[in-house]
């Protein structure tokens, strides 16, 4: 029943559930996508998240390890590390503030440019894939789930 609830008179409808669950599916469909994709690229999922936040997270073109931290949901010292890991391999380059030292700047280089670049058009077209299965679709499970035996 569409107005049927589970756990009692103030708990959400199923229906309300099953559309929040069905979105996470699909989130977790295009997070799983995009990660294959950037591993394709020769670089790892924190590393293209690493890119994306230096490219666009402020609107400045580069960011701190502060900034950074915050975008990826991380502690500061795990931040710097991925940081000199995507400078080690040319992905980043780091320019020290010139009155303090401890304030670095974080860049695209050329090739993480080219590899964010590539990832971002892979994951934009799957992105309007998924766009329209979610507005466009309204049954109870994905047409690839086949029912549970016995339902």
């Amino acid at each position: 029943m569409k107005g049927q609830r589970l756990g009692g008179p103030t708990a959400l409808p199923t229906e309300s559930l099953r559309r929040l669950a069905w979105f996470r599916y699909r989130v977790r469909r295009f997070m799983r996508f995009s990660e294959r994709v950037a591993r394709s690229m020769g670089i790892t999922p924190q590393q293209h998240q690493l890119l994306l936040g230096v490219a666009g997270y402020t609107g400045r073109g580069w960011a701190t390890i502060s900034e950074l931290a915050e975008f990826l949901q991380g502690r500061h010292n795990a931040v710097v590390g991925l940081v000199q890991r995507a400078a080690d391999r040319g992905l980043v380059r780091k320019v020290q503030g010139e009155k303090d030292r401890r304030y670095v700047k974080v860049h695209l280089t050329r090739k993480g440019s080219a590899i964010l670049d590539e990832i971002s058009r892979k994951n934009i077209t799957e992105l309007r894939t998924l766009q329209i299965e979610i507005t466009k679709t309204r049954q109870s499970r994905p047409r690839d789930i086949p029912a549970a035996q016995g339902a």
